[in-house]
């Protein structure tokens, strides 16, 4: 049960972005854009590189990762949001991605369609009557909370500030109406500009075709985006295998050539422990009843691990798999994730679709597809009652009957919207009674010997190997 470091558990050769072009499909979820947006837009990001002459090779990687994670904040306003406009958080982010909200029609058409479609007139007066009330600063403030994490999680992941500082000023506009700082023209970082260039084509590309994108940048020149970066992209209008290999190509195909071929991260274990760190805390940030559940869930499947004398290679997977167990949950809508009382036999359908979204995201890693089985069952139980296949006691293994124990029990320690947290020893018996029909009893006895330690969560995370995980700041 010591916490004995961790040895490297192989030698590896995967390399950092081929791991984080597979996990910006979660992000693109949360968006509400379909997998596979970041990857498109990263090479429509470096192509207008290309035009523009950025050649140097560490401003190409700068720009090249804050294209891969231009969404890393993207779940840290999903709540607001929903609050907000009393409605779906994704359905909103997604329908923004094509409003010209420098036009106020355009933006009224915007905020009255997606005020609680299904709510009463009164009822929709007043969303509308608060949103009109907070006006300008509480659209610039949804956005300060995304670009400020995002930038916060790309600097845990030690990209360089050039990184950072594009994924931070991605919604500034070149007229200086954008978010979250008002900066115009010149002001706005190169890259960022190029990144918020390239995510809005990549959206006008699919939704209708080249033509019709490339029509919209040259109509939003000089308010949106960046005129002689819109002259640049104007220029591969005749390049058709360009556009046409957007279409037929997969995330990696895509993302792989991109990176320039000497500044190639090749990820270790450590790096990889911090991207799931990082990622864990993007799941995390979807809901306010979920602000730790990703690392408190995998603390206590390393503890529960270790007193089961687990080898430390299967510790390490039960990290990793805690971390990400629930990033399947960035595609499900924030009405359903926090809402206080029960949930309709329709919500109970999306909800229990996450761990699908889990395994399919995780088993396109090579790092870590060996982990999607183990992650995606931690809602299986033994008796067969549990989602989203159904697996019984002969089905699940060993690290799946762990996860699923580790998974009741933080979130039985945990605020929900519907309950507080539960003291200890409740929780100890609530368990005990899913004991040994539907929980695997060993599992169960071995949590109540790692709770002593573990009384009501540490107040730091560590990883297995004993490092510290530090929380990006709400």
């Amino acid at each position: 049960m010591e916490n004995q470091p961790l040895a490297p558990t192989q030698e590896l050769h995967v390399r950092l972005s081929e791991v984080l072009a597979a996990l910006s499909q979660a992000l693109d979820l949360t968006e509400g854009q379909p997998m596979g947006h970041t990857a498109r837009a990263c090479a429509i990001g470096m192509r207008i590189a290309d035009e523009i002459g950025v050649h140097d090779p560490d401003d190409r990687s700068a720009l090249f990762y804050a294209l891969l994670m231009k969404d890393a904040g993207c779940s840290s306003n999903s709540a607001r949001v929903c609050a907000m406009f009393g409605h779906d958080d994704i359905a909103i982010k997604t329908d923004l991605k094509t409003v010209n909200y420098h036009h106020l029609k355009e933006a009224l058409g915007y905020i009255t369609r997606n005020i609680q479609p299904d709510g009463s007139a009164f009822r929709r007066a007043m969303y509308l009557k608060d949103i009109v009330r907070h006006g300008t600063d509480g659209s610039r403030a949804l956005t300060r909370t995304r670009c400020e994490r995002g930038a916060a999680i790309a600097r845990m992941l030690g990209f360089t500030d050039a990184t950072a500082e594009a994924i931070h000023s991605l919604d500034e506009h070149w007229n200086g109406k954008g978010y979250p700082d008002g900066l115009v023209g010149d002001q706005i970082p190169l890259f960022a500009r190029i990144l918020n260039l390239a995510q809005s084509t990549e959206i006008f590309y699919r939704l209708s075709g080249v033509d019709a994108a490339l029509d919209v940048v040259e109509e939003r020149s000089g308010s949106w985006f960046d005129p002689e970066l819109v002259t640049a992209l104007l220029n591969t209008r005749i390049d058709a295998a360009f556009w046409r290999n957007l279409e037929i190509s997969s995330v990696g195909s895509l993302v792989r050539p991109l990176e320039p071929a000497d500044r190639v991260v090749i990820a270790d274990d450590e790096q990889l422990d911090k991207v799931a760190e990082a990622f864990a805390q993007v799941i995390d940030a979807k809901s306010p009843y979920t602000a730790s559940h990703s690392l408190g869930f995998a603390t206590i499947a390393v503890g529960i691990s270790r007193v089961m004398d687990e080898p430390n290679e299967n510790v390490r997977d039960m990290w990793r798999a805690g971390l990400l167990h629930d990033i399947g949950k960035l595609g499900v809508p924030n009405t359903i994730l926090d809402k206080p009382g029960k949930l309709t036999a329709e919500e109970w359908k999306v909800m229990r679709e996450h761990p699908r979204y889990s395994a399919e995201i995780l088993s396109r890693i090579s790092a870590f597809s060996e982990l999607s089985p183990m992650a995606a069952a931690h809602h299986e139980r033994l008796d067969g009652s549990g989602y989203h296949l159904g697996l019984d006691a002969s089905q699940l293994s060993r690290q799946a009957r762990i996860l699923a124990v580790a998974d009741v029990c933080e979130a039985l320690m945990a605020d929900r919207p519907y309950r507080d947290s539960l003291p200890t020893e409740t929780v100890v018996e609530i368990i005990e009674g899913d004991a040994p029909d539907r929980l695997d009893v060993e599992c169960v006895e071995a949590m109540k010997v790692f709770l002593v330690d573990y009384v009501d969560g540490p107040s730091t995370h560590q990883s297995p190997n004993g490092r510290p995980v530090t929380a990006v700041a709400a």
